[in-house]
């Protein structure tokens, strides 16, 4: 199993790395194309479809994993997929009326991102959840493939689009455009009959009734922790300024995207593995020891660069008034290390059927961050303070998912 799960791991990271790649390599050409303000509109847009393409899965998409292989997964991505058709219907409903009665006049958004933003949330949430199935399924040739063809799409239509109309609809409608692309691509790699797409009233409400508890615990607990992540960034703009706010997110972006890439690669085999096991065994111990030592292994030598190589390469890359963000870097360890390990094992909630326990944990995460980060000054002892809590909360995570692994009912 070691090196089967050490194989899939470098397998899936591969095709994460290049997925990220392409967007970051897009990104230079784009800037060419738009101004710096239609960036930010589209960003405000943009955040607002990704919110709501959670909430149009009411998080079933996650619940694939715990279905067995085969005929019965299947059938379950399909669901899921109406789930999202039927969501999206009733998000159109309620954007025609607040349209109507010109609370929408209100928004700076362009009248078109406006119309396009329910659609375009509706394809993004049906392409996780074809990469959920494939990750769930152990296809991971699958699962790279459409990261790789979302992400070359996207950049390529943006670019196209954006020639045509250098603007913030151009980024919207080129958006649009790739997901569209993408969600054809991920029919044609993992093709569904219109017989499952088109189930019985009965088979969709058991299939709600059988994993009520996504979207009872999940979805807030998806909210709040999407909530929480953008906290301490709107909390230290408005406490110690703007200048402080951009170097912590600086700090965030230069150490978060690149230690998350790997997590999120053990996450989609480490989700494959745990789930076969429990559902065989009614345990997962020796999985979740095996994909935390790998986590454990990569965290402490990720931790060591941050510590030494954080100021030499900000001095070499950045100018003189990024420095500060260097020191951040180190200041947050804590946090980042903490969320490396603990996020792909947290799956286990999902796995062990313990929703209502994450819910909780990430109440009191956002309370704690709250609490920190609006209480304690100057900002160096705010965000010391706040990556040790964060610390040590991740700590009580992994402890409640390894006892979740050894199938403990308490």
């Amino acid at each position: 199993m070691s090196k089967s799960f050490f194989h899939s791991v470098s397998y899936v990271f591969a095709g994460t790395f290049l997925a990220q790649l392409i967007p970051i390599a897009g990104t230079f050409l784009l800037a060419r194309i738009f101004a710096p303000s239609d960036f930010g509109l589209y960003s405000v847009w943009l955040g607002f479809v990704l919110f709501l393409s959670v909430v149009l899965t009411g998080r079933f998409d996650m619940s694939l994993v715990v279905e067995h292989d085969g005929n019965p997964r299947r059938l379950a991505a399909a669901m899921t997929l109406v789930t999202i058709a039927l969501g999206s219907g009733i998000a159109g409903c309620l954007l025609w009326l607040v349209m109507h009665i010109q609370i929408a006049s209100i928004s700076s958004l362009p009248l078109i991102l406006i119309l396009i933003a329910v659609p375009t949330s509706a394809f993004v949430a049906a392409i996780n959840t074809f990469q959920n199935w494939a990750a769930a399924d152990g296809r991971y040739t699958h699962l790279s493939a459409i990261r790789l063809v979302q992400a070359t799409l996207i950049v390529l239509l943006q670019i196209g689009v954006g020639l045509l109309k250098p603007d913030a609809i151009g980024l919207g409608v080129g958006y649009l455009a790739g997901v569209l692309a993408a969600f054809s691509a991920c029919l044609f790699l993992m093709p569904l009959r219109l017989a499952e797409i088109a189930c019985r009233k009965k088979q969709l409400f058991d299939f709600w009734k059988r994993h009520r508890r996504f979207p009872i615990y999940s979805l807030p607990a998806g909210s709040l922790s999407a909530a929480t992540a953008q906290l301490p960034v709107l909390i230290v703009a408005s406490r110690f300024g703007e200048d402080a706010a951009g170097l912590l997110a600086m700090a965030l972006r230069i150490v978060g995207a690149p230690m998350s890439l790997l997590s999120v690669s053990v996450l989609d085999v480490f989700k494959r593995h745990a789930s076969a096991a429990f559902r065989e065994r009614g345990e997962c111990r020796a999985e979740y020891l095996h994909a935390f030592r790998i986590l454990l292994a990569v965290a402490f030598a990720s931790a060591t660069g941050i510590i030494f190589l954080a100021k030499p390469l900000f001095t070499s890359f950045f100018d003189k008034e990024w420095l500060g963000a260097a020191a951040i870097c180190v200041w947050l360890l804590p946090r980042f290390v903490g969320g490396f390990v603990a996020s792909p094992l947290s799956y286990m909630v999902y796995i062990s059927g313990k929703q209502h326990l994450d819910f909780i944990w990430q109440l009191v995460l956002v309370s704690v961050t709250l609490s920190v980060l609006l209480l304690f000054e100057p900002m160096q002892s705010a965000l010391l303070v706040y990556a040790s809590c964060y610390g040590v909360l991740y700590i009580v995570y992994l402890y409640m998912s390894y006892i979740f692994s050894c199938g403990c009912a308490k």
